[in-house]
């Protein structure tokens, strides 16, 4: 994964599409603010051979699974918990959520392609919509 907290850090991101809504989305923030991500959280990267556990020991909960009851992704009742999930194209995904009052939060960006976790891709193939 790359977890970025600097807007340096956006260099080693070699896929173009993905390093500029990276950037679109820190110039975004920063209209209202400047984007601090010790304050406002990081942006992250899922990469191929990272998966859904890896994503959850750096966010401290699972996408996978709901936040008020022990559904999981797939179960009938299970309820996803971010802000937004959206589709970037045919194949650029990114998932907000925010855990704070204070608007902490991280920004994770999944590009599909060999190796990326399946059980993400699902998840963002059943519930990203299309940007307008």
């Amino acid at each position: 994964m790359v977890i970025i907290t600097n807007p340096v850090q956006i260099a080693v991101i070699t896929d173009t599409s993905l390093r500029q809504l990276i950037e679109r989305r820190i110039q975004e923030i920063s209209e209202c603010c400047p984007w601090d991500a010790d304050e406002l959280g990081p942006m992250i990267v899922v990469e191929p051979g990272d998966t859904a556990e890896d994503l959850q020991a750096i966010m401290g909960f699972s996408i996978l699974e709901g936040i008020f009851d022990d559904s999981s992704f797939g179960d009938e009742d299970f309820s996803p918990s971010f802000e937004f999930a959206e589709v970037h194209g045919d194949h650029l995904y990114e998932l907000v959520y925010i855990v704070s009052d204070g608007g902490y939060g991280y920004d994770i960006f999944i590009v599909n392609r060999p190796g990326i976790d399946p059980s993400i891709l699902a998840f963002c193939q059943t519930y990203a919509v299309p940007t307008p």
